[in-house]
């Protein structure tokens, strides 16, 4: 069985991120790549969380929360807008990618990416601590991919 991964073009795992991927500068998501999908996966959800942000902010802030992407889906590109997929809501209130942007030092951005034996039926208003509380008893494999954004 091939190994579940997640990747990007853009920078390599625990390396920097690029700076345009930025909350003020493009702020746009930076291309992923996927690979060894479980066969009976019936969806993907992802996760981009900054668990530095836990003493500025007081929490783990999130900054992307996207579900009921297709398990055929092999590349997700620079500034993705799914049709197909659901996006919810970050820590900004927005429904969209947020970008890194720590206030204070460097911090550590975590891709998560969850192979589900299920598709959910959530809310666009749904955030990320409520779909990891859907995906409970449905996650398949899970990887993730980090990466560091200066301050």
């Amino acid at each position: 069985m091939e190994e579940f991964t997640l990747e990007s073009p853009a920078f390599d795992h625990g390396d920097r991120i690029p700076e345009e991927y930025g909350y003020t500068k493009d702020n746009v998501n930076p291309p992923l790549e996927i690979d060894g999908v479980p066969d009976d996966a019936e969806a993907l959800a992802l996760v981009v969380d900054d668990p530095d942000a836990k003493e500025p902010a007081g929490k783990v802030w999130d900054h992307w929360v996207v579900w009921n992407v297709s398990p055929e889906t092999e590349t997700i590109p620079e500034d993705w807008r799914p049709d197909e997929a659901t996006v919810g809501t970050n820590d900004w209130e927005e429904r969209d990618y947020g970008g890194p942007n720590p206030p204070d030092r460097e911090h550590t951005y975590r891709f998560k990416l969850f192979a589900l034996d299920t598709t959910l039926e959530l809310g666009p208003d749904t955030g990320a601590d409520d779909l990891e509380s859907a995906m409970d008893g449905h996650v398949l494999e899970r990887t993730r991919l980090e990466g560091t954004y200066p301050a």
